[in-house]
């Protein structure tokens, strides 16, 4: 199974990530980010992070989720390399998302293909077909 594919966009990067299941979907959807602004395969593991994240509906999980890494870029400069573990719950008053990622800081040693300014929940969507989760984001470049 593909990790992720573009969609034709006028202006910004539209992409579709896949997984098996949801949370595989959601870690799949931020390498989908971050390919835009950098070759995900050549960034090194360096730094480990955590982040835990609430939210009252799947669609916020997911744009506080990529909204969150967009923040660590511009505050710490940190570009994503991997997701080690994600898992998302269903809660009394909404969902739950915690994860563990590794990434470096931006530097010479990789090649910046531009920037995502922010995540839009234009064209946004999440289901399940078949066995396989699907995630279509509009990212603003």
């Amino acid at each position: 199974m593909i990790k992720y594919k573009f969609l034709p966009h006028t202006a910004d990067a539209k992409f579709t990530a896949y997984g098996k299941t949801c949370d595989e979907a959601f870690a799949n959807a931020a390498v989908a980010m971050f390919s835009v602004m950098v070759e995900p395969e050549t960034v090194k593991s360096k730094i480990k992070k955590t982040l835990t994240i609430e939210a009252e509906d799947i669609e916020s999980l997911l744009y506080d989720w990529l909204e969150n890494l967009l923040i660590l870029l511009d505050s710490e400069n940190f570009i994503l390399a991997s997701v080690d573990k994600i898992d998302i719950l269903k809660t009394d008053v909404g969902y739950s998302l915690d994860v563990e990622f590794k990434g470096d800081i931006i530097s010479d040693d990789y090649n910046l293909l531009g920037f995502v300014k922010a995540v839009t929940y234009n064209d946004m969507d999440i289901s399940e077909k078949n066995g396989v989760w699907q995630i279509t984001v509009v990212v603003d470049r």
